[in-house]
C-alpha cells in the first residue's frame, strides 16, 4: 500500500536542501537517510533521501542528485510516497495509520451513529477526523483521548464522547453510516425508524 508521507516545500539554502511538510507520525522511519520514495507527479521520482536535519522546528531533506537551489526548487509541491505493508502497525499502541482510520464509523458511547471518517487532517497542534454525516454535512472531531475514547479496528468504529457543542445530537441517528446506506439501498422490510444500533467498532 502506498501512503503519502510528506510534501516538499520551498528550497532552503543553496546546496539542494528542501523543507518538507511531514504527513506521517513516523518521520524517522519513513524519511530517514537511504529511504527511496515514489513521487506525485511520478516523473519527478523516485527520490532517495541522502540526509535530513531539523532546522527551526522544520524538517529539511537533501536528496541524492539534487545539489543546488534550482534543482531543489523544481521539486516544490511534490508529494513523497512510501510503500507500506497494509498489515503493518505503528510501534506505539495508541497510534494508527491514516488508512486504518478512513471509513471507520463514528458513534457515541450509546451506539448513536454520527457518521463516517473520510479524511484525517494533520495540524501542528493535533490531528482531526473529518467526519461525513448521513445528510452529507461534515464535522471535525479532534483526535484526542478525552474525545475519542476507543478505536476498534475489528469492529470498524471509533467511539467518541464529544463535549457540548461539538456534535449536534439532535441530528444523530441510531445507525452507522453504512447501515443507513444499506437501508436506503432497498431493505424495505425494516421500518423506517428501525435501522438498528451501529455494531461496528474502530478500524
Amino acid at each position: 500500500m502506498q501512503l503519502v508521507v510528506a510534501r516538499i516545500g520551498r528550497a532552503h539554502g543553496i546546496k539542494g536542501e528542501v523543507t518538507v511538510e511531514v504527513r506521517t507520525d513516523e518521520p524517522e522511519l519513513r524519511l530517514g537517510p537511504g529511504a527511496v520514495l515514489a513521487t506525485e507527479p511520478a516523473a519527478t521520482g523516485p527520490l532517495t533521501i541522502e540526509a535530513g536535519r531539523v532546522h527551526s522546528g522544520r524538517l529539511l531533506l537533501r536528496f541524492e542528485g539534487v545539489r543546488d537551489r534550482t534543482a531543489a526548487e523544481a521539486l516544490r509541491n511534490t508529494l513523497l510516497i512510501a510503500e507500506v505493508d497494509p498489515e503493518e502497525l505503528p510501534e506505539e499502541e495508541d497510534e494508527f495509520y491514516d488508512h486504518q482510520l478512513i471509513d471507520l464509523d463514528v458513534v457515541l458511547a450509546d451506539g448513536t451513529g454520527i457518521g463516517r471518517i473520510t479524511e484525517i487532517s494533520h495540524l501542528p497542534s493535533q490531528d482531526l477526523f473529518i467526519v461525513e454525516r448521513p445528510d452529507g454535512s461534515e464535522v471535525m472531531i479532534p483526535f484526542v483521548e478525552e474525545i475519542v475514547t476507543e478505536i476498534d479496528l475489528e469492529e470498524q468504529r471509533a467511539v467518541i464522547t464529544p463535549p457540548p457543542g461539538l456534535i449536534d445530537d439532535s441530528e444523530a441517528v441510531i445507525a452507522s453510516a453504512r447501515d443507513e446506506e444499506e437501508a436506503l439501498a432497498g431493505d424495505t422490510e425494516k421500518a423506517s425508524g428501525d435501522a438498528g444500533e451501529a455494531s461496528r467498532g474502530d478500524a
